[in-house]
């Protein structure tokens, strides 16, 4: 949500900074709702003070026998009580609509952000590591013998329909792997607080964080008005929502591991093959509630606790920073890492971490308190993939793979595999 006092202090610099994303000027369409909101609350005000001191001369009429004075006062206050009930409606009316057009604009975009229409202006940040030269031609994941045995695409489709996987065996064990692997490494290295969290959430959790109302869509509503979350960003960062926090919890770290769910709303045709693009999935995500100044500082370690697993695992990566028009809804800047796939011969997306700044914390109204008896402030949310672990299962198979159709294994996962370093190629696991 934005600070509807810096949009009347600044009108100009709030429409450069949305132009950024490729919007039109729409700071004085704000103006004018407030504007209208203000000044029928003022004049509402006006006329409940009017009317309060007519009651009053209405008790003082009576007392003087004034029979003409007594009824021309209560005409008065009891057009007065139309007139302020239609006043209030108006203001409130003019108040639900500054509040549907606020809520549908995106965050603003930090100054050091870059420029651009699409994916194609991103900027590179970084490398790490040196795709791995096959001497045969890669295959990608569903292709792979060893992985074949344990990815059933066939039968999640009998239970469900396309972008779900049965996964078995040694699949569902590496898949299981990751995701401890992850927690593991975020709670004893990077000082994350392992936290469980339902799926299900009310609208104002997905309000919170910005999913709704502008991407509905893109989500999944049960019967009764629930949504399954499409990360557990939703939920960590919705466990500040309307509290004020103390100026020592903060940064608060939090990490989970969850189901996540996503409709997939305008992807038909992309990634239909294998388990890239999924309708249910899972991710260790990282949320981090931090002071203002401390959020910048904030997203670069989260980036390199991403980063820090893939290097782990001995996986190539790049990291980009994203353009203005390529960052999603709440984001202030997002840092994408993009995982080395062999088997398409690109860079694919695994995580993508962001600053919101104040944007969801206003639209949860969480604060906390600079110093003693301080007034409160809006902290700053983070979120970011730590990671995906279905994608991150992709690029272990596909980085792993070898002629023979069996699969290499990082050796960080072994601990959790029995020791297991290798899948054969009729997916057994094996030292």
């Amino acid at each position: 949500m934005h600070d509807i006092r810096l949009i009347r202090e600044a009108p100009a610099a709030f429409d450069a900074a949305l132009a950024r994303r490729g919007l039109d000027p729409i700071a004085q369409t704000v103006l004018a709702l407030d504007e209208k909101r203000r000044g029928r609350i003022h004049a509402a005000e006006q006329l409940q003070a009017e009317r309060n001191a007519a009651s009053k001369a209405i008790g003082e009429a009576k007392a003087r026998g004034d029979e003409a004075e007594f009824e021309r006062l209560r005409a008065l206050v009891a057009e007065s009580k139309s007139r302020i009930a239609t006043l209030e409606e108006e203001a409130r009316e003019a108040d639900r609509a500054l509040a549907d057009l606020l809520a549908g604009l995106p965050n603003p975009p930090l100054d050091d952000v870059p420029d651009g229409p699409d994916e194609t202006a991103n900027v590179e940040l970084k490398r790490w590591g040196t795709p791995r030269d096959f001497p045969f031609p890669p295959r990608e994941h569903f292709e792979i013998p060893a992985a074949k045995a344990g990815l059933d695409f066939e039968a999640a489709a009998r239970l469900s329909g396309s972008r779900f996987v049965v996964m078995r065996g040694a699949m569902v064990r590496i898949h299981r792997a990751l995701a401890q692997f992850m927690l593991d490494t975020h709670i004893t290295k990077n000082g994350l607080t392992e936290v469980w969290t339902p799926v299900l959430v009310r609208d104002e959790a997905m309000y919170g964080t910005g999913q709704l109302p502008k991407f509905a869509e893109d989500s999944y509503c049960t019967t009764n008005g629930w949504w399954l979350i499409p990360t557990s960003e939703v939920t960590l960062t919705n466990l500040v929502a309307n509290r004020i926090l103390e100026a020592d919890q903060l940064p608060m770290r939090m990490t989970a591991h969850t189901q996540c769910f996503r409709s997939e709303a305008g992807s038909a045709g992309k990634d239909t093959a294998g388990m890239l693009r999924q309708h249910q999935f899972e991710k260790v995500e990282m949320v981090s509630i931090t002071r203002p100044e401390d959020s910048r500082a904030e997203l670069d370690r989260m980036t390199a606790c991403a980063e820090g697993i893939l290097e782990a695992l001995g996986l190539p990566y790049r990291t980009v920073v994203l353009c203005t028009g390529d960052m999603g809804f709440a984001a202030q800047r997002t840092h994408d890492i993009e995982v080395w796939l062999p088997g398409q011969n690109t860079y694919r997306e695994i995580s993508s971490v962001s600053t919101t700044g104040d944007f969801q914390a206003r639209r949860m109204n969480a604060r906390f308190r600079p110093a003693p008896e301080a007034k409160p402030e809006f902290v700053h949310t983070l979120n970011g993939s730590g990671l995906a672990v279905g994608r991150t299962l992709i690029a272990v198979l596909e980085n792993g793979q070898e002629e023979d159709g069996s699969i290499t294994l990082p050796e960080v996962l072994a601990p959790f595999l029995g020791g297991a370093r290798r899948v054969l190629p009729d997916g057994t696991l094996t030292g």
